[in-house]
């Protein structure tokens, strides 16, 4: 296993899905799997991070990790919709960037 309990590979895939989406700045990782305290069927929790990032696209990139036939479930969501304090305030605490876009 690699970071966050996951393979290189699995991370590359995932990776690979957000950087169709210019809209996308990074994604943060936050949860069990970022605090290091997962168990092998943890969730992977990830916030986007971006201007203009929609539900809908928000749905695509839920359908394409779907695709990637991972064996994990992906709580997704966009950090700029989120309105719960406590989770605000967890993901500035414990988050790490999972992907950042690169800026040539």
């Amino acid at each position: 296993m690699s970071q966050f309990g996951l393979k290189q590979d699995t991370i590359n895939q995932i990776n690979q899905v957000f950087s169709a989406y210019p809209e996308i700045s990074k994604a943060i990782i936050y949860g069990s799997r970022a605090k290091g305290n997962y168990k092998p069927g943890s969730d992977i929790d990830l916030t986007l991070v971006g201007d203009n990032i929609n539900y809908h696209q928000l749905l695509e990139i839920l359908n394409k990790i779907d695709d990637l036939l991972l064996p994990y479930f992906f709580d997704l969501s966009i950090f700029n919709s989120l309105n719960n304090p406590n989770l605000i305030e967890h993901i500035e605490r414990v988050g790490i960037t999972f992907y950042k876009r690169e800026v040539y």
